[in-house]
């Protein structure tokens, strides 16, 4: 009770420091502000940003409902190893590190139910799928470093990609020889814990050609022992200008990742020692190992004044090797295509925009488990072959009923199927012959309303259904079948307001679905993959908002807020608990100073300021905490920049994010813990 009561006051002495710096902020001396990027979107660009960024927020301001644009500016000057790093300021989105590169990620409360990786969000990279064909998604073959900017669509505002996930779509977008920014650059980061990292990347722009090519490596024994990381990330891109609006584009990136898996832990073992490894997880030496090749040949073809085609084709190969209760063995192909028609023109005298599109994929997946020998293979457990394929037909549309108000509708047809295949094994009891399919299809609407003042300032409001299949995880095949897992289903509402007026820029938006057989997991048993289940009805709703204000020419204040009220609604069992994962109240901000000599400093905190729920029945929570950071940096020249980022000042113990239980008891190894204090420092030279 006394570490909470700290970390408020630690807040609450941070949040009136704040409000006393606009009395020497506005005495502070002045001068042309650096460039400082901001997640928000609004219909006017942002001056300062780089040309693609601000074409990109100014593409996704026509979208009536929530979506930030993060650009590669707003985090270069820090410590940025994974999504959790880029996704910090964007409203909505919960994105918490468990181990390594293994983030809990959810929009809206997509996938809170799902015990290791993603679900019901599109990651996307380039905007085609990361995820697997069957809605698996991964997210640790992204390299930050080798990211231009990031762009998140929340909730139903991902039609512009097919699908119709609860959570949306997060895009990931490589830099090209054109929006790089640089001819060579090299990056030196790293500190605590043994992280060393090194980025090499060389951009160049010869006649109609463009080329952008990078590696990174870096190496880290982790804050908890059983943590130690190598990987090495690649990317090419090349694209050829055909004319206005017209090219063509090839993607290659490449990922070798080795990490160590240190575990959840119990209630005890944390208060204990956070650092400590889960005793099941060091004695069977437990890792999650994995090499990847994803490459897209994509084009960008104007066809009239008023129609552009956009198109690509993908592949994706990769080799896990995941060594935990057992050594999974898999080896995944994905492939696909993509195309989508923009128009824009007139209906009846009246402005009017839309795009309609197919995606197409298909995937297997060779699966099998062996028993876990210290990470060598033992005899086999099990033997698996996985199928998947789903297509999207999709479209929206814009019409301007009044010089400001737009009238949207859209939709998107799906279909999804899923082949098993499974062997008996001699002598390996649960194992079996068996052949089972199951096919889905749906039709998920969307309609909504854009209203732009003189100023660019907006007001949306939408409503979308969403549509969820199950995945292989979920579905649990037995000796007779499937599991009876449905897919899940939802109508979302939502309605908000972005904009910029003076020294503030905002984005605030208010939601509600009402979900219908959302798939839940719980933890069966320590190093069990988790069951799933279908709840009878749940409700999702809340509030994202973000607000930048700029006190004086050198200073900004950079704040979010997400309350997310995510529970059954009148469950036999659970009654109107509150669902598990996500905390209720989670605050964000970030002052920062820009001194005219090219130096700036800025202190942060992270705020869960709601205890979060571990278990269905609410019997159990952990609790909540604020963790303050502190940033430095220094432009030496237009070339060469330094930076500093430390974290965790005060040391705090603390619950990152937990396992989900169904009853969570003293024994249960749900939590897992944050990192302790550490320091990083980076060189970037760009010529």
């Amino acid at each position: 009770m006394t570490q909470i009561h700290g970390a408020r006051l630690r807040v609450l002495l941070l949040g009136a420091a704040c409000a006393a710096l606009p009395v020497i902020a506005f005495a502070a001396e002045t001068g042309a502000a650096p460039t400082v990027d901001s997640v928000i979107v609004t219909a006017r660009p942002d001056p300062e940003d780089p040309a693609v960024v601000a074409d990109a927020r100014k593409r996704l301001s026509r979208t009536p409902g929530a979506v930030s644009v993060i650009s590669s500016e707003s985090f270069a000057s820090r410590q940025t190893l994974a999504l959790d790093d880029m996704l910090r300021d964007a409203p909505g989105v919960y994105a918490q590190r468990k181990w390594g590169g293994d983030i809990r990620l959810s929009i809206r409360g997509s996938g809170i139910g799902n015990a290791n990786h993603n679900r019901g969000l599109l990651i996307a990279q380039d905007g085609l799928p990361l995820n697997e064909a069957d809605g698996y998604g991964d997210s640790q073959i992204a390299d930050p470093l080798t990211t231009r900017m990031v762009e998140v669509y929340r909730g139903g505002n991902a039609l512009r990609f097919g699908g119709s996930l609860l959570g949306g779509a997060i895009n990931m977008v490589t830099p090209t020889g054109a929006t790089a920014g640089f001819d060579q650059q090299v990056r030196i980061d790293g500190g605590s814990f043994g992280l060393l990292r090194e980025n090499l990347a060389v951009a160049r722009q010869i006649g109609d050609w463009d080329v952008y090519v990078a590696g990174t490596n870096q190496t880290g024994q982790g804050w908890r022992s059983q943590s130690q990381q190598n990987l090495q990330f690649g990317s090419l891109n090349i694209g050829r200008a055909l004319g206005e609006d017209r090219e063509i584009r090839l993607i290659v990136n490449g990922s070798n990742i080795n990490q160590e898996i240190p575990g959840a832990l119990d209630r005890a073992q944390f208060q204990a020692n956070p650092r400590q490894t889960a005793p099941a997880n060091y004695a069977n030496d437990q890792q999650r190992n994995q090499r990847g090749l994803r490459a897209s040949l994509r084009t960008t073809w104007r066809i009239s004044d008023s129609t552009v085609f956009e198109g690509a084709v993908y592949g994706l190969w990769k080799d896990l090797d995941h060594p935990i209760f057992q050594v999974i063995d898999q080896q995944s192909r994905n492939w696909g295509a993509f195309g989508r028609f923009d128009w824009q023109g007139e209906i009846a005298g009246m402005t009017a925009d839309a795009n309609a599109g197919v995606w197409l994929r298909t995937g297997d997946m060779d699966s099998n488990f062996y028993v876990n020998l210290a990470t060598a293979r033992g005899a086999p457990r099990s033997r698996t072959l996985q199928n998947a394929d789903a297509a999207d037909l999709f479209t929206e549309g814009r019409l301007f009923v009044t010089d400001r108000l737009a009238v949207i509708a859209g939709g998107t047809w799906g279909r999804a199927g899923r082949d098993y295949q499974s062997f008996a094994l001699p002598g390996v009891a649960g194992t079996f012959n068996l052949t089972a399919s199951k096919d889905y299809d749906w039709f998920a609407p969307r309609f909504g309303l854009l209203w732009e003042s003189e100023d660019g300032a907006q007001l949306f409001a939408n409503v979308t259904k969403s549509v969820e299949p199950s995945n292989f995880g979920s579905m649990s095949p037995t000796g007779t079948g499937f599991a009876p897992v449905e897919p899940q289903e939802a109508w979302t509402v939502e309605a908000g307001a972005r904009g910029r007026r003076g020294a503030f820029t905002w984005d605030v938006t208010v939601y509600r679905a009402v979900l219908d057989k959302e798939m839940l997991q719980f933890t069966v048993a320590p190093g069990i993959p988790a069951s799933t289940f279908n709840a009878d009805r749940t409700l999702h709703q809340g509030l994202e908002a973000a607000l930048d204000w700029r006190l004086a020419p050198q200073w900004r204040l950079r704040q979010s807020w997400t309350w997310s009220d995510f529970r059954f609604d009148g469950d036999v069992q659970y009654g109107d608990n509150r669902l598990p994962i996500v905390p209720e109240h989670f605050y964000r901000a970030e002052l920062r100073y820009d001194a005219p000599a090219g130096w700036f400093v800025a202190p942060s905190v992270e705020w869960s300021a709601s205890d979060i729920t571990v278990d269905y029945r609410n019997t159990t929570t952990a609790p909540s905490y604020a963790v303050l950071n502190l940033n430095a940096g220094w432009a030496v020249n237009d070339g060469v920049s330094l930076f500093v980022d430390a974290r965790n000042l005060t040391d705090e113990a603390y619950v990152s994010n937990v396992q989900a239980a169904i009853l969570a008891t003293a024994a249960t190894a749900a939590y897992w813990p944050g990192d302790g204090r550490s320091l990083y420092a980076g060189l970037t030279v760009s010529f």
